[in-house]
């Protein structure tokens, strides 16, 4: 699996498979973020589904979906948050760009 590393401490992706969680892990990732809203794609992993594989690895997840730039500011508080405490923040939407914007709307 390929990502970004858009800082030390948060990176982001395409969308991932359940599979990847073990690699995000291995990686030292502690908080997966989904920035994807389910259904946007069809054969594409539900964020419960997500949910319960990073909890099966002891990794935290959030679910902020993004529709293009539009994101909810109570979502971004939730990031600036993540981003204050130690540990990795791994992020992915369907191309990573949304996943990137809410990076961006955290800094600032």
């Amino acid at each position: 699996m390929n990502y970004q590393a858009l800082s030390p401490k948060y990176a982001v992706s395409p969308q991932i498979r359940l599979e990847d969680i073990a690699a995000l892990k291995a990686d030292g990732f502690k908080v997966v973020i989904s920035n994807r809203p389910d259904g946007e794609e069809a054969g594409q992993p539900t964020a419960a589904q997500i949910k319960a594989a990073c909890e099966e690895a002891g990794l935290a997840f959030y679910h902020c979906p993004m529709q293009g730039p539009s994101v909810n500011p109570d979502d971004v508080e939730v990031l600036r948050g993540l981003l204050q405490k130690d540990g990795k923040i791994f992020a992915f939407c369907r191309t990573g760009n949304r996943s990137s914007m809410f990076f961006q709307y955290a800094q600032a």
